[in-house]
């Protein structure tokens, strides 16, 4: 895990270098993408290409593409017109830094660098293929998709099927976008590229539900950001609907069945396997 965030770290710094002109958005993009973080979605990409057997290193330009959407999406959602947040990776929100307009162009910024950094990729064929997987998971058919279903969602309507298509869109889908990115880097069929699915909706689901479960008890110091924000924007989840125990309960099913996914891969799937436990249990 540690020689994959350094690795990553390094190809961000380098994929968004510092712009000595007068376009100041570079830096409000900057300021939100290299600002630390899990780095989970890069991470997934780089362990699935090497679980392809691929170099795992040529999967970085998927990696970094991915996870600057990632990042693109987390400026909108703190933005006032979303949910108005001021903390994220334990510092001020983007807007909070640079305004509401700059933190928009920021994450359009970052959303448009992400396909560029995609075709930067020595093999054509495999960047576009990566370039549809992340365009389709990303769009309104996956996490734009579950963003507007969280906006649009009156809280004491949702249900559990309801919130299960809002979650599989506004987490689960770029979570899947990466771990079938690392498998196109790899080259790999589409035998691997279900089971790289099965394991994101595995992993995706237990980490959003996780996510509500901290939101409630969490510690908003180590998570980097506000809790309670669920609440007080009157929105359901698995804790308000189910309660603490079964919401972690369905954290273990989901993990457990991104396991049995890893099943399906001939290679070592150790990693990935302790990262979906650690996932599971995590506290920040």
């Amino acid at each position: 895990m540690t020689e994959y965030v350094a690795t990553i770290e390094s190809a961000l710094e380098q994929a968004l270098p510092r712009f000595s002109g007068p376009l100041a958005v570079t830096e409000a993009m900057r300021y939100s993408l290299l600002a630390g973080g899990k780095r989970i979605r890069p991470v997934l990409a780089l362990a699935f290409a090497r679980l392809c057997g691929g170099i795992w290193q040529e999967a970085l330009p998927f990696a970094c593409a991915v996870e600057m959407v990632h990042t693109y999406s987390l400026i909108h959602d703190d933005l006032p017109c979303m949910d108005d947040d001021e903390l994220r990776r334990g510092r001020p929100t983007c807007h909070k830094v640079y305004g509401e307009a700059m933190a928009l162009l920021a994450g359009d910024g970052l959303l448009t660098q992400a396909f560029s950094v995609i075709f930067t990729h020595p093999d054509s064929a495999k960047a576009a293929k990566a370039a549809g997987c992340l365009a389709g998971l990303a769009g309104y058919q996956g996490m734009v998709g579950g963003q507007c279903i969280d906006l649009s969602a009156d809280g004491k309507d949702v249900d559990l099927p309801l919130l299960r298509t809002m979650d599989e869109g506004k987490t689960v889908a770029l979570i899947q976008a990466a771990c079938q990115m690392g498998c196109i880097a790899a080259g790999a069929g589409e035998e691997a590229l279900s089971a790289a699915k099965r394991f994101a909706a595995g992993v995706g689901m237990a980490f959003q539900i996780r996510d509500d479960i901290l939101d409630v008890l969490g510690d908003a110091q180590k998570l980097g950001k506000n809790t309670g924000m669920d609440s007080a924007h009157d929105k359901r989840n698995y804790v308000s609907l189910l309660g603490v125990d079964a919401a972690q309960q369905l954290v273990e099913q989901y993990t457990a069945e991104a396991l049995a996914a890893l099943d399906s891969f001939p290679g070592d799937g150790a990693f990935l396997r302790d990262l979906a436990q650690k996932l599971a249990g995590r506290d920040s």
